[in-house]
């Protein structure tokens, strides 16, 4: 299968599959134990999280193939990946204090 972005131009869905890849391992992975924590049922917790995969898959489509322009592409200078990469170290663990939160909550 080929893959094309919004004008047609082949796209390398290698970055979108590794996106959608680990959205379906944490949605599914935190998910329902998360949910069940707050007295959610099985059934309930997979519903959310098959809902919360596919808004990720859906988001990772649309900024990895659909509107990606291979033309674009060039060098990035090191001091700007490794920020990047820092600032995204940095949300994620954010993202997983704040998980944290209601569930130390809940446990006092």
């Amino acid at each position: 299968m080929r893959w094309g972005n919004r004008f047609g131009t082949p796209v390398d869905p290698v970055p979108f599959l590794v996106v959608a890849a680990f959205g379906f391992l944490f949605c599914y992975t935190f998910g329902p134990s998360y949910l069940m924590a707050f007295g959610a049922e099985l059934a309930g917790g997979l519903g959310y999280s098959t809902m919360a995969f596919l808004a990720v898959t859906g988001l990772a489509y649309y900024r990895f193939v659909w509107t990606a322009r291979p033309e674009l592409r060039s060098e990035i200078p090191a001091r700007f990946r490794i920020r990047r990469i820092v600032l995204g170290g940095l949300v994620v663990a954010g993202v997983f204090a704040l998980l944290s939160l209601p569930l130390l909550h809940a446990t006092v």
